[in-house]
């Protein structure tokens, strides 16, 4: 797996160069076929292309994702140029696969190549009433841009137990093994509870990346 995270884009054999950053905040993806990407992401675009709603990929991944919400809104883009995309300004992260794979949080998925193969998965120990806690299994050769709210750290989950919030955890290698923490006491149901009660654990040998916040803020609406 190459990414600047493991400081090896530029070591070894060339890895194909049309995900490029722009900038920390947009990718700049050089389009010469197809590519899947987050609804409503592009902000520009040189040359002709075609941008077409992506569905779930099969009855069992439209079930999937309709019961556990996770997976991202995704569009196909089509065509020959030079496509800009973005989320809310993120920081913007690429990974390149080399016949291997990537779990990440639907959310943070931004663009990746469309000959990868996605699946949905469940998190051990955690039911659908858990929530937040599917996740996207990324697996092939080729790149993958993922968007953090806030400059990530990455962990070595081989060095110690390694434990994140479910919405911090952008992504993580699919070697690990991935559980529920419960730190549930007595305290919380008299409010003086920590307010983090449950957390993803990571056990083996492999990287969590994890952004510097739980998500997005929601906005209340105002009569």
């Amino acid at each position: 797996m190459r990414s600047a995270f493991f400081g090896n884009l530029d070591q070894g054999q060339p890895v194909p160069g049309h995900f490029t950053p722009q900038n920390s905040k947009m990718l700049r993806i050089h389009l010469n076929g197809d590519v899947l990407a987050r609804q409503g992401s592009m902000v520009a675009f040189q040359g002709q292309m075609d941008f077409d709603y992506q569905g779930s990929g099969g009855v069992g991944k439209f079930l999937k994702k309709a019961l556990t919400g996770e997976g991202v809104p995704l569009m196909r883009v089509t065509g020959q140029g030079l496509l800009f995309v973005a989320n809310d300004a993120d920081d913007i992260h690429l990974f390149y696969l080399e016949n291997e794979g990537i779990t990440v949080n639907g959310a943070n998925i931004l663009a990746y190549d469309s000959h990868l193969q996605s699946d949905i998965q469940r998190v051990q120990g955690a039911g659908i009433a858990a929530g937040g806690l599917f996740n996207t299994t990324l697996q092939g050769t080729g790149w993958v841009a993922l968007t953090s709210h806030g400059t990530p750290v990455m962990l070595d989950a081989g060095r110690a137990p390694t434990f994140a919030d479910g919405q911090s955890a952008v992504a993580w290698s699919t070697s690990l093994q991935v559980g529920v923490n419960r730190t549930f006491k007595a305290g919380a149901l008299i409010g003086r509870g920590s307010g983090e009660a449950m957390q993803l654990a990571f056990q083996g040998q492999g990287f969590v990346l994890v952004q510097a916040s739980e998500g997005q803020p929601v906005v209340q609406a105002t009569s």
